[in-house]
């Protein structure tokens, strides 16, 4: 039987060799993989142009990325929405293997992990122990921490802000 490597419920991946440590969230429930990705389009020569990350990014280069191997895929989100994603074949290092993974490439400044690493991805190389996490990704900081402080600061306006609708 083939070896499986061990990851947790989020890891540090490496992407094409030269961006390191960038924090993956490992999703069985994600049936495909997705990376953050900016300034998509098609070139007048039929190839996808992109760059990984974004400025607001501290793994964002500015590298500009030319693909002649691509496809696109109709994609539902876990809330129901279909859109059209490009997918591109990217290396990446995870759980200390090097591997190729088909990635949709999307915006996901406003997630907490620029990538997702869904089941196609994972499927007869790794096994997920969701109590551990391999690399101690440390999250940011969580959001509704913020909202909680907000919300003991004064309660009343907490609740005009975030509840009461005002009519129009």
């Amino acid at each position: 039987m083939k070896q499986l490597s061990m990851i947790g419920r989020d890891a540090y991946i490496d992407v094409m060799s030269n961006i390191k440590n960038v924090p993956a969230k490992i999703d069985t429930g994600a049936d495909g993989s997705a990376i953050w990705a900016s300034d998509i389009h098609l070139d007048r020569q039929g190839r996808l142009v992109f760059k990984l990350f974004d400025k607001g990014s501290p793994f964002y280069t500015g590298k500009v990325i030319k693909r002649k191997d691509f496809s696109v895929a109709r994609v539902k989100s876990a809330s129901g929405d279909v859109t059209i994603k490009f997918k591109v074949p990217i290396r990446i290092k995870l759980g200390g293997r090097a591997i190729r993974v088909n990635f949709g490439l999307c915006d996901r400044s406003t997630h907490t992990y620029p990538v997702l690493i869904g089941r196609r991805t994972l499927h007869n190389k790794f096994l997920v122990d969701v109590s551990r996490s391999p690399q101690y990704v440390k999250p940011p900081l969580d959001k509704t921490l913020a909202l909680n402080q907000e919300l003991k600061t004064n309660p009343e306006q907490f609740y005009q802000k975030y509840f009461v609708k005002e009519d129009l």
